[in-house]
Formats: C-alpha cells, structure tokens, sequence
C-alpha cells in the first residue's frame, strides 16, 4: 500500500473518532429530546449539502488521473442523496415524510459505502481526488455517522418522542450540548 494511502485512511479513522466524539457529546443529546420530525430536520439540512460531492468531476479540482467510474458514481450519488434530503424536509411533517425519510438514509448511506468500496477497486489514489481530498476525510465520516443518528430517530417509536418532550418543562429551551440523560 503507498504511504499515501496510509496517511488516507489515518484521516479518515480520526475523522470518524473525532465527529464520533462530537455526536455523542453535542449532537445526540440535542437530537434525542425533540420531536421526531424537529430531530430530523438538522441532519436532513446537513445532508442537502451533498452538491459538494460533484467536485470530483471539476477538471483542476481533482485530477485528471481520477477514475471516471469512480468520480461519476460518487458525484450523481451525492446529488441524488442531496435531492432526496431536500424532498424529505419538504415532506417531513406529511404521511409520506418518514417514509421519503427511510429512501434518502437508505440510499445515502449505500452511496457513502459504495464509494468506500468502489475507490480502492477502480484504483483511486489519495492524490488523485485533489482540493477534493476534504470529503472523504472530514465530510463522509460525518454523513456516515448521522446516517446512523437518522437511522436510529426513525427506528425509535414515536411515542418515545412523545414522553421525552413531556420530561422538558412547559416554556423551558434545553440548552445545547448539557449531557442529559
């Protein structure tokens, strides 16, 4: 393996402690006590910025060398993903807001990890994603992480919610990040 490559992956594991570290700290405990519907909004919002990912196919922001199998899946994946988050906040509070909610966490999820996959196959090397080389160091780990904050607001029943909002009292704003249980 190149040493390239190495100092890659050291990236991308102290990128998933570090935002790891940060859910459980700040964004976990925000989440839990809201509403469902108020829970998802952030990360779907958070997850309408997947535009970004159609930086690989930018000639000069990457490079040439870059294999076009790898940038074309990883980018139209992305703003799919994207587009998904945005019809999902858009039907959020409607009958089909959890479930458009379910296909968008589903299918970016596999797109985060087929591109994981599909990298080292089509023979992608660090060097070649360029000024592009931030997504998946610090913005994939991330968006794999809330995924799995989304996956488990959805896998929550919604009565649960329910008595969670009932636990704050009337009129009282929880504060961000106080570590409640």
């Amino acid at each position: 393996m190149p040493q390239q490559m190495i100092w890659f992956f050291m990236s991308i594991a102290f990128s998933f402690i570090a935002w790891g570290i940060v859910t459980a700290r700040y964004i976990w405990p925000e989440l839990r006590i809201r509403q469902r519907a108020e829970a998802l909004q952030p990360l779907l919002i958070l997850h309408s910025f997947r535009f970004i990912g159609l930086a690989v196919l930018v000639p000069g922001v990457v490079s040439p060398e870059l294999p076009p199998a790898f940038a074309h899946s990883a980018a139209y994946g992305d703003v799919i993903a994207a587009m998904l988050a945005l019809l999902s906040l858009l039907l959020l509070r409607g009958t089909a807001g959890v479930a458009v909610v379910w296909i968008f966490n589903l299918w970016g999820s596999a797109d985060l990890l087929n591109s994981f996959y599909q990298g080292p196959h089509a023979g992608l090397l660090a060097g070649q994603l360029g000024a592009a080389y931030f997504i998946p160091t610090l913005v994939v780990p991330l968006l794999l992480i809330t995924h799995g904050v989304v996956f488990r607001i959805l896998l929550l029943p919604q009565k649960d919610f329910a008595m969670r909002e009932s636990l704050i009292a009337p009129g009282s704003k929880p504060h961000f990040g106080r570590g409640r249980t």
